[in-house]
This record gives C-alpha cells, sequence and structure tokens, in this order.
C-alpha cells in the first residue's frame, strides 16, 4: 500500500463517528474531522483509496469557508497542525491538509441539497413524472417544472431539495414544507435562504474558473441558538462539478469526481454489496487526477 494514502486513523481521543470517508473524533467542545482517502461507491467502501482524495476534500472546504462571504458563520476553528497543541498532541504529517477541528454542534436531521441544473436523482424522477403525464408541467418537491427539460438542461432557477438523512443506503429526496415539518419553519426558511445563497456564490465564482456546480449539498447545526454551517462544502463529493468547455444537455455529463470508479465498477461481475473489489492503479491515478484537477481549477494554486 502507498503509504501516503491515509484509509484510517487511530488517535487517542474517543471516535464520535467513522463514515464512508471521514474519521471524526471528540474533543469535547469540539470534533476533530480527519478526511481519510477512502472512496465509496454504490454504498460500498473501496479496499484500497484515492492518493490527494482527503486533502483535496479538506482543502476545498476551507477554500470556499475562508472565501465565501456566504458560508459564515461556520464551524472551523483551524487546521488541527496548527491547533493541536491545545490538545495536548503534536502536529502529524500524515494528517497535514486533512483534518480540521470544528465547534460542535447538533447537527440538522436534514441535508440541504440545492440544484441549478436537472440530474442524478432529481433527474430520475423527473423522467418518470413526464413519461407519466407527457406534455404536462411537472410538481416535484413543491416545483412546477417545464415538460420539455433535457437531462443536465439548466434549471430556470436554482431550487431547494432537501433530503432526509439516511444511515444507510441513499437519502430521500423531501419537500421544503415536509423539511419545515421536521426542523420547524424559522429553521428551514434560514436554511433554505442560505443554501441557495451558498450556492449562487459559488457557482458565480466556479464560471470564472471554468466549472459548473450543478447541485450540491449543505449541512447546518445549531449551538447556543445560532444555525451553524458544518461539515464539508463545494467539494466533489458533494457536489457536481462539470467542465463547462464541454457542457451539452440531454445526456450525463463529465464531472470532476469519482465517475471513473463507477464505471469501471460497472463493467464487473459484481453485485455492489460488501466485499468490495480492489481498484486497478490506472483508475485510482485517474480518479485521483480528477479531484486534483477540480481543486487547482477552483483555487488557481496547486494542491500543495
Amino acid at each position: 500500500m502507498d503509504n501516503s494514502i491515509v484509509l484510517q486513523t487511530d488517535l487517542p481521543f474517543s471516535v464520535f463517528r467513522r463514515g464512508k470517508v471521514r474519521d471524526v473524533y471528540d474533543l469535547g467542545d469540539e470534533l476533530l474531522l480527519i478526511a481519510s482517502d477512502r472512496i465509496s461507491a454504490f454504498d460500498c467502501v473501496m479496499p484500497n483509496g484515492i492518493p490527494d482524495k482527503g486533502r483535496v476534500l479538506t482543502q476545498t472546504s476551507l477554500f470556499w469557508f475562508r472565501t465565501l462571504d456566504a458560508a459564515k458563520p461556520n464551524h472551523v476553528v483551524g487546521e488541527w497542525n496548527d491547533v493541536c497543541g491545545r490538545y495536548g498532541a503534536k502536529p502529524d504529517p500524515s494528517l497535514a491538509g486533512r483534518a480540521i477541528v470544528g465547534v460542535k454542534t447538533q447537527g440538522l436531521p436534514i441535508e440541504c441539497v440545492v440544484r441549478g441544473y436537472i440530474s442524478g436523482s432529481l433527474w430520475k424522477e423527473y423522467s418518470t413524472a413526464v413519461k407519466a403525464a407527457p406534455g404536462k408541467p411537472v410538481l416535484l418537491h413543491g416545483y412546477e417544472l417545464p415538460p420539455d427539460l433535457r437531462e443536465s438542461d439548466r434549471l430556470p432557477e436554482p431550487i431547494f431539495t432537501p433530503a432526509t438523512k439516511a444511515e444507510e443506503g441513499h437519502d430521500i429526496n423531501i419537500s421544503y414544507a415536509q423539511a419545515a415539518e421536521i426542523v420547524g419553519e424559522d429553521v428551514a426558511a434560514e436554511v433554505r435562504a442560505r443554501s441557495l445563497g451558498l450556492y449562487n456564490a459559488a457557482a458565480d465564482y466556479a464560471r470564472t474558473r471554468g466549472i459548473i456546480i450543478a447541485d450540491t449539498k449543505f449541512e447546518f447545526g445549531t449551538k447556543d441558538g445560532a444555525i451553524i454551517l458544518i461539515d464539508e462544502i463545494l467539494t466533489p463529493d458533494s457536489s457536481r462539478f462539470w467542465p463547462a468547455d464541454s457542457y451539452e444537455p440531454g445526456h450525463g455529463q463529465p464531472s470532476y469526481d469519482k465517475q471513473f470508479t463507477r464505471d469501471y465498477l460497472e463493467t464487473l461481475d459484481w453485485d455492489k454489496t460488501p466485499p468490495a473489489p480492489e481498484l486497478p492503479a490506472e483508475i485510482v491515478e485517474k480518479t485521483a487526477a480528477k479531484y486534483r484537477e477540480a481543486y487547482e481549477r477552483l483555487t488557481g494554486r496547486p494542491l500543495s
């Protein structure tokens, strides 16, 4: 195994949660969030990782947290190796660029999804509705959409389509009204406004860097009555990034994410249940290159 790839961490702190990608440790009023190089597809974690993936996710998030006014307030305290001394630890080279300390909040039980283009699960829902009632406007999650959209078309305006959080399997798209029933009208209204503001600001900037942000998701938490932006934001894992120079609606678009991995897995005789197959070196490197390119195009600087 490449020693530069971090698949799992083992630190002398209580484990708060281990997800598909992140190892999160409890620091009391704060959390240590480490983005590993694990990669998942079809809800399965692959046995080998993607070089620099965790660093790309963390550094991309930090770029947005630091540069977008709409991303404040957020949970970031600092990068782990810069602030670890206050927790009695020493800088760890293996965690450089991939670990941050964040304020601990009570996470909201919804994903805040914004879509500027029709793709993914929304396209599937839309296609089914159009086939059931051809030529008629389509009502999805509280929005009326025209009946003649093509896959990957830009929507008339960005829409807020929250989702439930699934412990296993896929999240389920819900309407704003359903989200308000879950978190309350005031909270739902605030996170909708902030999510749309974040998406619009990021999408406008990304366009200047040759990237279309087709859709993305945000997470928020509450602390002392305030709603705080948490987790990762606007990364290749939480968003669909498309190259603007090759954008062509009517079909799926190439993207800066793990599509090489998904496409390879689709060619295998694998039933998409654990254990997942090991990825060949060529697929690993192509996937890593896409993650790095996304960061470098967005920020204008190489991943250091």
